[in-house]
C-alpha cells in the first residue's frame, strides 16, 4: 500500500479541514480537548452535522446514503475529526449495526433503519455480553422462541453501554438449544419501548453512569425484526465484532492524546526542569509514539483489506490489543505526571462550565477518571486475552 498521500487527498485533508473549523460546535470541542463529560446532546448534534454535509456514514456505500469515501478518505477523515477534538463517532449504529443490515438485512429492514442511524435521530445499543456469557458470545442464554408472527424475549445483557439512551437494541439471542452453540442463535433488532423491558444502571469506579443491565421480560418482537436467517445470528455477530475491533484502535484519538500528554508533561516539572526533558519520562513517551506508528501502518493495511472488500480477519484483533494497550499507557502516563493532584476523583469538576476549586492545575482534574475509565478498553469488544487466542490460532497456527 503507498503511504504517501496524493494531491487529491492533501486535498480531501484539507476540505475536511475547513468543513470542521465551519461545523463543530466550540463547546463541544471545548471538552473533548480538555477530556470533560459529554452529554447525549453533545454526540447527537455531531451527527447531525455530519449527516447535512453528506458525511453521516464515512465508511457506508453511496447506495445507502453513505459517502462513497476510499479507505485512505476514511482514515484522513477521522484523523482530522480527532485532532479538531470532535467527539468518537458512537459506534452502535453507524459503525456495528449499521453494517450488518447494509449486508444482512432485508430492503425493508434496510429503508426503515439506516435513515435514522445517518441522521443521529435514532440511538443504538449493544445486546451482547451477558452474566457469564461475556468474550464467550457463543454461551448466550437470553431466548427467543418463536409464536405465529413474532418472538417471545426472556433474559438478561449486561454492560450495555448507554443503553439509558438508546432507541433500539441488536440482540444475539438463543433460539435454538438442540445443536452447537453456535448454531442456536439469532440476531433480533428490538424497540428499546417495548413494554417488559428494564434498564437498570451500573455506576463504573469512575462514578459514571455509562453501563447498564437490560432485562428482558416476555418482550414481544416481530419476526420481521429478524436479520438474516434464524439460527445463523453467529455470523452476522462475528462479522460485526470485526468492525468493532478495528475501530477500537482509535489511531487519531491516542494521537490527540499523545498531544495532550505532551502539553501536561511541559507544564510540569521535575527537579527545577520541564517534566518532558526527564530522560526517563521522555523514554516512555518516545515507546508510546513508535507503537503508535506502528500501529497506523498495521490500521493502513486493515483499511485497505476493507477497500477491497475483504472482511477484516485476525489483524483486527492486532489493532484491539495494540490499540487499547496505547490508550491506556497515555492515561497512565497523564495520572503520574501531575501526580498527587490525580487523587482526587470529583466528576463535578469534569462537568462544563466548573467554576470550583480544583486540587492542582485545571487539567489534572479529570486524569484520575479518564484513567480509571479506560482500564476497560482491554476488556470490551472481546478481551485482549481473547484475541490473543485468535491471533495464536489464525496467524501463527499454534
Amino acid at each position: 500500500m503507498n503511504l504517501h498521500f496524493t494531491p487529491e487527498e492533501q486535498a480531501f485533508r484539507h476540505e475536511v479541514k475547513q468543513f470542521i473549523a465551519a461545523s463543530l460546535p466550540a463547546d463541544i470541542q471545548h471538552k473533548v480537548h480538555n477530556g470533560l463529560i459529554l452529554e447525549r446532546d453533545d454526540y447527537v448534534r455531531w451527527q447531525q452535522a455530519l449527516h447535512a454535509r453528506g458525511w453521516g456514514g464515512s465508511s457506508w456505500a453511496k447506495e445507502f446514503g453513505g459517502t462513497g469515501w476510499s479507505a485512505v478518505q476514511k482514515y484522513i477523515f477521522e484523523e482530522e475529526c480527532a485532532a479538531a477534538g470532535a467527539p468518537r463517532i458512537v459506534p452502535f449504529g453507524v459503525k456495528m449495526v449499521a453494517p450488518v443490515i447494509m449486508a444482512f438485512g432485508s430492503p425493508a429492514q434496510q429503508q426503515r433503519f439506516l435513515p435514522g442511524i445517518l441522521s443521529g435521530e435514532e440511538w443504538w445499543c449493544q445486546g451482547y455480553s451477558e452474566p457469564g456469557s461475556g468474550s464467550d458470545l457463543a454461551s448466550v442464554k437470553t431466548s427467543a422462541q418463536r409464536e405465529g408472527d413474532h418472538y417471545l424475549v426472556n433474559g438478561q445483557k449486561t454492560w450495555t453501554t448507554q443503553a439509558q439512551y438508546a432507541d433500539w437494541i441488536f440482540c444475539l439471542v438463543r433460539t435454538d438449544n438442540e445443536v452447537k452453540p453456535q448454531r442456536g442463535i439469532s440476531f433480533l433488532l428490538i424497540d428499546m419501548k417495548s413494554p417488559g423491558i428494564t434498564v437498570r444502571p451500573i455506576i463504573t469506579m469512575d462514578g459514571a453512569h455509562e453501563v447498564n443491565e437490560v432485562w428482558f421480560d416476555n418482550v414481544k418482537v416481530p419476526a420481521e425484526n429478524l436479520v438474516g436467517e434464524e439460527n445463523a445470528g453467529w455470523t452476522y455477530a462475528k462479522f460485526l465484532l470485526g468492525h468493532e475491533r478495528t475501530n477500537i484502535a482509535g489511531i487519531g484519538i491516542a494521537k490527540r492524546e499523545l498531544a495532550r500528554l505532551k502539553r501536561i508533561a511541559s507544564q510540569e516539572t521535575k527537579n527545577g526542569k520541564p517534566l518532558i526533558e526527564d530522560p526517563h519520562f521522555s523514554l516512555r513517551i518516545a515507546q508510546i509514539q513508535i507503537d503508535l506508528n506502528a500501529l497506523e501502518i498495521t490500521n493502513l493495511r486493515v483499511l485497505s483489506a476493507e477497500e477491497q472488500r475483504r472482511t477484516p480477519g485476525p489483524e483486527a484483533s492486532i489493532l484491539k490489543i495494540k490499540g487499547t494497550e496505547i490508550q491506556q499507557a497515555i492515561t497512565e502516563l497523564m495520572t503520574q505526571a501531575v501526580g498527587t493532584y490525580a487523587l482526587p476523583l470529583r466528576r463535578e469538576a469534569m462537568a462544563a462550565g466548573y467554576d470550583g476549586e480544583h486540587a492542582g492545575p485545571a487539567y489534572a482534574s479529570s486524569l484520575a477518571a479518564n484513567y480509571l475509565n479506560m482500564r476497560k478498553l482491554s476488556i470490551y469488544g472481546g478481551s485482549n486475552e481473547i484475541q490473543k487466542n485468535i491471533i495464536a490460532q489464525m496467524i501463527l497456527g499454534l
